[in-house]
């Protein structure tokens, strides 16, 4: 007995038209891979395996309008208008599961992560996507083209289904069974876009716990990941402990104090480098491209153990001034608790007396970093259209450093009372690597376009430090020197789960009250606050999630990614999933994360699992609750 005999040759067709799909899906997957070979070391045949399972709960979401319709019982099955409204509908939707997927190819060397529904801010906030379109299609071009490959591959396949269906129609519609066949197809079909019949619906999780924490992206999909955080409630409260013990496990509000390490009314600079990740720093890896950042290091307390709390620029800004990480799968500044009552650095210093300016060369309005600086309490913002020099455009982002930087050192002359607290934010060591032509032969070249990029940022400040040098306020200054994120890797360690968050911070005193040091302390972006406090005797109490270099504290650094959280302390990383630990490594000794050695430390994961359930229910309710200030 044929099976078209037992079942409907349409409800066939559409399993069949579902299957292109599913190849579409799989032959991305392969694209991804090979693009991101340095990302993933340890990858078998059974993580594509699950990654196909992966692929059917996406489908099984995706395409419910479509199969809906391809099932329901009437009369029009045969009229060509359906059919043409069906094929109209199967190519909107697998274009679109397609162009996400062909997206994060590049996109991922980047977030090292798939990406979500925060992917839309970058669209629809600021004027940053419309001007860098042109660039993105030059450079990848060729996902342009696979996407049209693909599309016109799936057309062919889908004509080859339409012609067999036509010839199989029957002319005669039984209602009664194409209504049993519309419940129990749909509910199949449902059920494999929960996952299956278990308490949960699959999620990002699903992949998580189908292969270990470097894979999770390979597994997973990226119209999976869009679909199920697309106006999903970003935290929701944990109850690890009561809460009398929830505060004796963490707790963000910190003591200030009256012992003024360095000073009194010294005002603060916080620079900002984009992507200026380990992997590119002389200091680090003995490479050419940052002459002056190392020259700098030599006469600053250097933070040798330092990590960016995020991947992503808008992460490290909340990070920096306001002691906030992004333990979310939307950035901080544009979640649902963006706009939060807060008291960041600028705030804080505001009481003292300070004045305070954020420096950007961006367009205004780029990854909100105006509205942010706004809430944060700094006094002005300066963009691109304060500069208000056109001829100095990069073409691309904004401002090119080479001029922005210098001239920002000139503006907080004219601008800023001291004492004041000033950002800047730095530019052109970002995709598309532009690089003016009189520069080209004197930088030097690397494995990637983004070392020639760092060299000409790292000029840039060196231009901007001879600038500030003649203004009368740069000896009652203290400078802080950061990457925002480390920019895509070319080598495995930076690709892994530590190296990928490892930055230069420094802090310089061109009068030397603070003394040139290595610390190979554990410290991140959420521990700049606090220290700085420390440092001008700041002597209320304040909110934070980090904590002063100078506190009597056990250093952690945290970040989350892919529903991973990754805590450090001492020593050792956890990766916590789930409420659960997953994998232990001693980060120091083993840099590539080969050997989980859980089963071997598992006091010690314990121990760090505690603090990090402590900071995660506290965060969580915090942030759901709008209490993120000292009360």
């Amino acid at each position: 007995m044929k099976l078209s005999s037992i079942v409907p040759s349409y409800f066939l067709r559409l399993i069949e038209r579902l299957g292109i799909t599913l190849l579409m899906m799989t032959l991305t997957r392969i694209i991804f891979y090979l693009a991101n070979l340095n990302k993933f070391d340890d990858v078998t045949f059974l993580d594509f395996l699950a990654g196909i399972w992966i692929d059917c709960i996406a489908i099984g979401i995706w395409f419910i309008p479509f199969y809906a319709f391809s099932l329901l019982p009437h009369p029009f099955r045969k009229k060509k208008w359906y059919a043409v409204s069906l094929k109209v509908l199967f190519h909107i939707t697998n274009t679109l599961m397609i162009a996400f997927n062909l997206l994060d190819v590049e996109y991922f060397k980047y977030t090292a992560k798939r990406s979500t529904s925060d992917l839309f801010t970058f669209f629809t906030e600021g004027k940053d996507f419309y001007q860098l379109i042109g660039s993105f299609l030059y450079d990848f071009w060729w996902l342009i083209l696979t996407l049209a490959f693909l599309v016109i591959l799936s057309n062919w396949l889908y004509n080859k289904s339409l012609n067999r269906e036509r010839s199989k129609t029957n002319t005669k519609v039984n209602y009664l069974k194409q209504s049993a066949v519309f419940f129990i197809g749909a509910a199949l079909l449902f059920i494999m876009g929960r996952g299956g019949l278990g308490f949960r619906p699959a999620d990002m999780l699903t992949a998580s716990k189908l292969t270990n924490s470097d894979n999770t992206a390979l597994v997973l999909n990226t119209p999976l990941a869009i679909i199920k955080t697309i106006g999903k409630k970003s935290l929701i409260e944990r109850d690890f402990y009561d809460k009398t013990e929830k505060n004796k496990i963490y707790n963000p509000i910190q003591t200030g104090t009256s012992n003024h390490k360095i000073g009194k009314d010294l005002n603060v600079m916080v620079i900002i480098m984009e992507s200026f990740g380990n992997e590119w720093l002389g200091k680090v890896n003995n490479g050419p491209y940052t002459p002056f950042l190392d020259s700098l290091i030599d006469e600053s307390l250097y933070f040798s153990n330092a990590f960016a709390n995020g991947k992503k620029s808008i992460e490290a800004v909340p990070a920096i001034f306001a002691s906030i990480p992004s333990l979310l799968d939307n950035p901080y500044i544009s979640s649902h608790y963006g706009m939060n009552s807060i008291k960041a650095l600028p705030h804080l210093l505001e009481k003292k007396g300070y004045s305070s300016g954020f420096y950007h060369g961006a367009t205004n309005g780029s990854m909100k970093f105006d509205d942010f600086a706004a809430h944060a309490g700094f006094d002005n913002y300066f963009g691109r259209n304060e500069y208000n020099n056109e001829d100095h455009s990069d073409d691309a982002w904004g401002i090119a450093d080479e001029y922005f930087m210098p001239w920002t050192a000139e503006s907080i002359t004219n601008n800023l009372p001291e004492p004041f607290l000033a950002g800047l934010f730095s530019l052109s060591s970002h995709h598309p690597y532009i690089i003016p032509e009189k520069y080209k032969d004197q930088l030097p070249n690397g494995p990637h376009p983004m070392a020639k990029a760092i060299a000409y940022a790292d000029m840039s400040l060196k231009l901007f430090f001879k600038e500030a040098k003649k203004q009368s306020w740069y000896k009652n200054t203290i400078f802080v020197i950061c990457a925002d994120h480390t920019p895509a890797g070319t080598s495995l360690q930076y690709a892994k789960r530590v190296g990928m968050y490892q930055i230069p911070i420094l802090f310089f005193d061109p009068k030397d009250r603070i003394k040139p040091e290595v610390s190979d302390k554990l410290f991140n972006q959420i521990d700049i606050l606090p220290t700085l406090l420390d440092y001008l005797g700041y002597n209320s109490n304040y909110y934070a999630f980090g904590n002063s270099h100078f506190k009597n504290h056990s250093p952690f650094v945290i970040n989350y990614i892919g529903n991973t959280y990754h805590y450090l302390e001492d020593d050792y990383m956890i990766n916590f999933v789930d409420d659960a630990t997953e994998e232990l490594y001693n980060y120091k000794m083993d840099t590539l994360l080969y050997k989980d050695s859980l089963q071997f430390y598992t006091d010690e994961a314990l121990k760090m699992e505690s603090k990090l359930k402590g900071i995660i229910q506290r965060y969580n309710y915090d942030l759901i609750h709008n209490e993120m200030k000292v009360k």
